[in-house]
């Protein structure tokens, strides 16, 4: 007994140590054009670790994996409605529209999203307010997926962005517009009487860099994002079961490099006008470049703010940094009641962000809602760069 309280102690005390550590280290954020493509529309995938690319399709399947259309059970249409927003950020909501139409062993979808950025107000170098501007953004997308037998089922997607700044100040881009696409498969099968399987891969948004600025050159990404997922349901009656799914995502966008600075910390260039690097890769590459420079770019290399130097962690340790963990489980009772509790990781080197999350659903005939709330605790690896929120979700489905 005593062995095993001095063991618990140590393990406590290294816990608390590496937290310690990880908090005087600099993150290197992977920040990319039209980040609202990368938020969770739905309540169903929120409530579930913000994780949907292998879980039972649904109308909001174009945002995780459209392959999942093709496995729509009975219903040959279904229309769906969505509103989330950030309780703390009043201005700010996001609202999402979906529709399928099952035709033979094909599907044709197509959804909407607007989001709204609330009033923000800018500041020049002398922190004098430039004014309020009202970013608007949104997204238009038609996917085609098709079953090729019992099992398997393959979807490819189309969309169209644009956002609007809505500001008359130099320099900055009224308005900008992107068009990408995704590919995914979806793959479902039972394994016994009491266990189906499901395995889901996808890449979504691949398409064009966007501007923020009329600077010539100054292009950022879109974030193009990698998908895989499975899920494990458990039969314990024809109308009740649990379903576990487990999800990782990653960002195929270059990781940026960090860049040497002068003794003023002004940055340093090379005589050809480019940054000088000093660990990592160039991040001023196409958009195929970029998604496969994505997996072995990170630059191994990060502040201390304690001793002030660059430290090394090493470039395989930070590109599995990269990859995000959603957990899920539903519990689904007599086919009309769903609830739902999950869990979304991301590692300290990329902003740490922790998210508990549960929701509950109701479907009756041909009409379903679904409900989540989301906790979010957030610990940058910068020292004391910590805050909390929460977001609300909602939606509502018809499915005949």
């Amino acid at each position: 007994m005593k062995t095993r309280r001095i063991l618990f102690a140590a393990l406590l005390l290294l816990g608390t140590s590496l937290s310690s550590y990880a908090q005087t280290l600099q993150a290197n954020y992977i920040t990319t054009a039209v980040p609202f493509l990368s938020n969770i529309p739905d309540a169903r995938g929120a409530s579930l670790g913000f994780s949907g690319v292998a879980t039972s399709p649904d109308a909001f399947s174009m945002f995780y994996n459209p392959a999942k259309y093709a496995f729509m059970s009975n219903d040959h249409t279904m229309i769906a409605s969505g509103f989330n927003a950030y309780t703390t950020f009043p201005n700010q909501y996001l609202l999402y529209d979906a529709f399928a139409q099952r035709i033979g062993n094909s599907v044709i979808a197509a959804t909407a999203r607007y989001h709204r950025c609330g009033d923000i107000e800018l500041y020049d170098a002398y922190h004098q307010s430039l004014g309020y501007y009202r970013p608007q953004e949104f997204a238009v997308d038609v996917a085609c997926s098709y079953r090729f037998g019992d099992y398997l089922s393959a979807g490819v997607a189309g969309r169209f962005i644009h956002y609007a700044l809505n500001t008359s100040m130099p320099g900055y881009n009224a308005k900008s517009s992107s068009v990408a696409g995704d590919v995914s498969a979806y793959y479902k099968r039972p394994l016994g009487n009491l266990v189906d399987m499901s395995l889901g891969a996808a890449i979504t948004n691949i398409g064009t860099k966007m501007s923020y600025s009329y600077a010539e050159g100054r292009k950022d990404f879109i974030p193009t994002t990698l998908r895989l997922g499975s899920c494990f349901k458990f039969n314990f009656h024809p109308k009740n079961t649990l379903a576990v799914n487990l999800e990782f995502n990653k960002l195929m966008v270059p990781t940026p490099p960090i860049v040497a600075r002068d003794d003023y910390g002004n940055y340093m260039y090379n005589d050809d006008g480019s940054y000088q690097i000093l660990y990592g890769m160039d991040n001023n590459v196409s958009v195929f470049r970029g998604m496969f420079q994505s997996f072995f770019d990170a630059p191994g290399y990060t502040m201390n703010y304690v001793t002030g130097d660059y430290e090394r962690i090493g470039s395989f340790y930070e590109e599995l940094c990269e990859v995000n963990t959603g957990i899920g489980i539903e519990y689904n009772l007599a086919d009309h009641f769903f609830v739902r509790t999950g869990y979304y990781h991301v590692p300290d080197l990329k902003g740490r962000v922790d998210c508990l999350t549960e929701g509950l659903g109701m479907k009756f005939g041909i009409f379903g809602m679904d409900i989540s709330y989301s906790w979010y605790y957030k610990t940058g690896v910068i020292v004391n760069s910590q805050f909390e929120r929460s977001r609300l979700r909602w939606d509502m489905y018809f499915a005949f």
